[in-house]
């Protein structure tokens, strides 16, 4: 009688079916992987390429900036010049308009009837606190004359003669009220004669 051994083959056959099924297993998790290679590299591609797209935008924007402060310097020196223009027109100006505008102020003040100009505010307020520092209306300018007028850096001296002393007092104070003159200082006065000689020197505004 033949026998044949069929627990062998049966555990042949059980082994290649193992190996099978451990093969497409294999098989299903490196498709997997592949798959997901695909996936990560097409979100890494998509990255990447904004990436590039957003330093692209940057470098246009330094280019663009570097254009516009190529010439800075330039710019600067231009401006620095307009202001030196500037500032050369308004001295000029000022010069050809100032010394006319201390002449008129003067007239005001030796004008009958007429004052320096001042704030009518603060002039109200010195009236309250001291009514001998503010001027007199009613002074008679014709009492007083001037002789001299010399002007350089905005410093003013005057020379002139008057009836006494209380009118070069007078002038005084309306220049130390006007809102041209300052620092006013009345130098020692002589007397020539029927008339008082004096002296003023006082600083301008214009």
């Amino acid at each position: 009688m033949i026998r044949i051994n069929l627990l062998a083959q049966k555990k042949r056959a059980e082994r290649s079916d193992g190996s099978q099924v451990w093969l497409a297993v294999v098989m299903v998790v490196v498709l997997s992987e592949v798959a997901a290679l695909f996936v990560l590299h097409g979100f890494k591609a998509e990255e990447l390429t904004q990436q590039q797209r957003k330093n692209a935008e940057l470098t246009s924007q330094i280019e663009q900036a570097k254009k516009n402060v190529a010439n800075h310097e330039q710019v600067k020196a231009d401006l620095a010049l307009l202001r030196l223009r500037e500032d050369a027109i308004q001295k000029l100006q000022s010069a050809r308009s100032g010394p006319t505008a201390i002449l008129m102020e003067l007239a005001r003040i030796l004008t009958p009837g007429r004052g320096p100009s001042v704030d009518p505010d603060r002039l109200a307020q010195l009236r309250r606190d001291n009514p001998l520092s503010v001027f007199n209306p009613n002074w008679d300018s014709r009492r007083l004359w001037i002789t001299g007028y010399t002007e350089a850096q905005r410093k003013l001296r005057l020379d002139g003669k008057a009836r006494d002393g209380e009118d070069v007092s007078e002038l005084a104070r309306r220049l130390n009220l006007s809102s041209y003159f300052y620092d006013v200082k009345l130098l020692p006065a002589t007397r020539e004669n029927d008339f008082v000689k004096f002296s003023i020197e006082t600083k301008v505004r214009y």
